[in-house]
């Protein structure tokens, strides 16, 4: 089930959003099966944790291959013949030193959509340069648009770096790709950078700055906690909500609900009122406990939402209506989204161990039983 049924990848084991690409993918339907080293006991996304936990896995199988070996590398192009996309997620040049680069690949599979993820891109001064989530976004200009006035820069975890401007960018570049190669006939490669991707995630901000409504202040803007009514707030018990009247309607109604009658919060888009009707909002808030407030404020247009925990999130009854988290092999995790009215995908497999399902997906994409046998032997696979 799923848009992508049908849709075979080979995808090179890797850390983080190249996984994270191939989970979306896997998720919709495509038959995704990820090459780990022979032998490997450690997950491939995360190295230090249980691979039977790590979501960013789930739903595709395993094949265990010693790609240092010439005949590891014969084996994973046997499988690149039959598959429509790869994924690797290693520093420009590692693929062609192991002879598994796109000219190979290309070469024995002509419409093969060859994705390739790192930090930098494929080239510019920075290419092989090591680096992680934080470098790259702090590049982009995305890094300094987070945080409070005043304060130092605030890096969330991998969220617009690895997974939104890395994974989930590659991941939509490989299916533009297979599209186009229905067409063409041809494939090509996909160079999904997180700094290319990340920028990309604020043009928004790009364009409110040239039309003079947001500076480079961080804090001080009307959608990063600089605005009263777009803010968090603490509550008699220690938890948290989240306001987000931007509109002038929604405004009024939240002051209404709230029992605010203060002239002062007349002038909703006048700047320099906005700390002190800051300080006035928190007070208001630290009066009642979030489910008093969730009690008095959720559903209506004031739009107000409870912070809840990864614990709290899946409980929700809006979450649990839309069925937005799913247990898979005993962990609670994100269901596959968006939605699709009649290719609906099913429920992930959960993460595999490394290598569990080699013999079955080579027999399964062509290699016979006798010589899946000596590559057994010669410990290959």
């Amino acid at each position: 089930m799923g848009p992508l049924q049908g849709i075979k990848i080979v995808e090179f084991a890797g850390i983080g959003p190249a996984p994270f690409c191939a989970m979306l993918l896997a998720d919709m339907g495509a038959e995704v099966v990820r090459i780990d080293r022979k032998g490997s006991a450690a997950t491939a996304s995360l190295g230090f944790f249980d691979p039977r936990l790590d979501v960013l896995n789930r739903g595709r199988r395993s094949a265990g291959i010693d790609l240092k070996r010439p005949g590891g590398v014969d084996v994973a192009l046997r499988l690149v013949e039959r598959a429509e996309a790869l994924i690797e997620g290693f520093r420009p040049g590692v693929m062609e030193r192991l002879g598994l680069g796109p000219d190979v690949c290309l070469a024995r599979n002509p419409r093969l959509v060859y994705g390739r993820m790192t930090g930098w891109g494929q080239h510019g001064p920075l290419a092989h340069a090591a680096g992680h989530d934080i470098n790259y976004i702090a590049l982009s200009g995305a890094l300094h648009l987070i945080g409070r006035v005043g304060e130092r820069p605030v890096a969330p975890p991998a969220l617009i770096g690895d997974f939104g401007g890395g994974g989930m960018l590659l991941a939509f570049g490989i299916v533009c790709a297979l599209l186009e190669a229905r067409t063409s006939g041809q494939g090509q490669v996909v160079d999904a950078a997180i700094t290319d991707g990340s920028a990309l995630l604020t043009a928004m901000i790009h364009g409110l700055k040239a039309m003079h409504v947001w500076n480079d202040a961080r804090g001080t803007n009307v959608l990063d906690s600089g605005a009263h009514f777009y803010e968090t707030y603490e509550c008699a018990d220690g938890k948290w909500v989240a306001i987000g009247a931007l509109e002038p309607q929604f405004y009024v109604l939240l002051l209404e609900k709230c029992g605010i009658h203060d002239r002062e919060f007349s002038a909703q888009m006048d700047k320099r009122r906005w700390p002190a009707l800051k300080e006035k909002m928190a007070a208001l808030f630290r009066s009642r406990t979030r489910e008093e407030w969730r009690t008095l404020l959720e559903g209506t247009d004031a739009c107000f939402a409870p912070v809840l925990d990864l614990d709290e999130a899946p409980q929700h009854p809006h979450n649990q209506a839309r069925k937005s988290f799913v247990e898979v092999g005993g962990v609670m995790q994100p269901a596959p989204a968006p939605r699709f009215s009649r290719t609906k995908p099913e429920t992930p497999i959960p993460p595999p161990l490394p290598g569990q399902h080699t013999e079955e997906v080579l027999t399964e994409w062509g290699l016979g039983g006798d010589e899946i046998a000596q590559l057994k032997a010669g410990g290959i696979i």
